[in-house]
């Protein structure tokens, strides 16, 4: 969430901004500074009606020691008076405070200059590619047919259990699936995040939190009763270990890496293109989060974007990254770098990470502050990354890994499986 006092400092520059994002914030913003306006004249009203009453009911009490209870009497009818007014402009503040806030909710993270301007992934600009593409066998095949030609994902399965997009993996397919867990959850801790396991359900102030509500309520399975969410990815969790909390400078880096399911509805994705382990509701994931100081932020941008190429270099697999443009960047996001994978027997790039910079947007709704050497608080920048995402992460391997006689397992990989092919 932008903060108000920077608005007003950076209007026309935010406007022209957020412009590619597609987004036209003047009449916003101008909402938004009225509101403001109106709050903080309420604020000043108030602050005098309470000047005003504490030095009658000092003088009331003065005039009742004295004996003058007819001038006491006349200055509480008059104190009972400002009371009203300060209930009236209490509540006045708080609705400006309540339609600021829903105001400010509606507004996408500033993009950083580098952003490029564009309306959709089409316009997203390829910044580095690497590695071969494999060359396969005329009978290669897509991996949801893999899959069933070696019993590793039963996709009717899941169907039959709870739904589309809910698979079940067996036999050397779970073992896959932990081996990729556990060699990512190492690969994060050996570069210095300390691990941590978090709930896989969320109370309503961690959604809006992070940016998830409310901008991507339809998105994510709400459970009623509790009125909580399932987690669409441990960010959420992660980030809000800190919400409302005054870190001091020696805590800083905090980096921190998960594994969790997460849950997304992902409701309107049909076709081919989801086909498969391409998009589900439910998947496996290894996320790293970084809180730093301002000033930090975007040299650990660059040092997660190398963290993950160096993953995808150990499981040698061709990928290439893509600096996402204004109109498919993330609503929180200041600037994100996407990581895509060859599927040669599909052959197209799949996403299989996102590395972000929120920069201040998700620290000044979960109002996550430090206090640095001279004791001046500042909000702190919060930033993620996917590292990785199994579902297309194992699609690529099952398909890039394929021969005519069985799926090789990655080299790096073989440690955690415990075997060297699927067949």
């Amino acid at each position: 969430m932008l903060e108000v006092k920077h608005i007003r400092a950076h209007k026309v520059e935010y406007i022209e901004a957020l412009k590619k994002r597609n987004f036209e914030a003047e009449a916003v913003f101008e909402s938004i500074l009225k509101l403001d306006d109106k709050r903080r004249a309420s604020q000043k009203q108030l602050d005098e009606i309470l000047s005003e009453s504490n030095n009658l009911s000092k003088e009331i009490g003065q005039l009742f020691k004295a004996g003058e209870k007819e001038k006491a009497n006349a200055l509480k009818a008059k104190t009972a008076e400002l009371k009203e007014d300060s209930k009236r402009l209490g509540e006045e503040m708080s609705q400006a405070a309540t339609e600021l806030q829903a105001l400010l909710y509606q507004v996408p993270n500033v993009p950083h200059p580098s952003v490029p301007a564009g309306k959709s992934e089409e316009d997203n600009e390829e910044i580095f590619k690497e590695g071969e593409v494999p060359k396969l066998s005329k009978n290669a095949l897509p991996h949801w047919e893999l899959a069933k030609k070696y019993d590793i994902i039963d996709f009717e399965l899941g169907n039959k259990i709870t739904g589309a997009g809910f698979p079940v993996y067996k036999g050397k397919g779970a073992r896959l699936q932990r081996a990729l867990i556990s060699y990512f959850l190492d690969k994060n801790t050996e570069a210095g995040y300390k691990e941590v396991q978090v709930p896989l359900l969320v109370n309503e102030a961690s959604g809006y939190g992070t940016g998830q509500l409310p901008d991507k309520e339809g998105q994510m399975y709400h459970v009623g009763n509790d009125d909580l969410y399932l987690i669409p990815t441990s960010e959420v969790p992660i980030t809000n270990m800190f919400r409302d909390d005054l870190l001091t400078e020696k805590q800083l880096p905090i980096q921190l890496t998960g594994y969790t399911p997460c849950f997304r509805r992902e409701a309107g994705s049909y076709g081919a293109h989801v086909r498969g382990l391409n998009r589900l509701h439910q998947f496996d994931k290894v996320e790293v989060v970084n809180i730093v100081k301002p000033g930090d932020s975007y040299q650990v941008l660059d040092q997660m974007v190398e963290h993950v190429q160096s993953i995808l270099r150990d499981l040698k697999l061709p990928y290439r990254i893509l600096r996402l443009c204004g109109g498919d960047l993330g609503f929180t996001s200041a600037l994100t770098f996407d990581f895509e994978l060859f599927s040669t027997a599909q052959d197209r790039w799949l996403e299989i990470s996102s590395v972000s910079n929120f920069e201040t947007f998700q620290a000044n709704r979960l109002k996550i502050r430090y206090k640095d050497a001279h004791k001046n608080k500042a909000l702190v920048h919060t930033l993620n990354g996917s590292s990785l995402a199994l579902p297309r992460v194992l699609a690529g391997i099952l398909e890039n890994y394929q021969t005519d006689d069985g799926i090789v397992v990655p080299e790096v990989l073989r440690p955690y499986a415990g075997f060297e092919k699927i067949d």
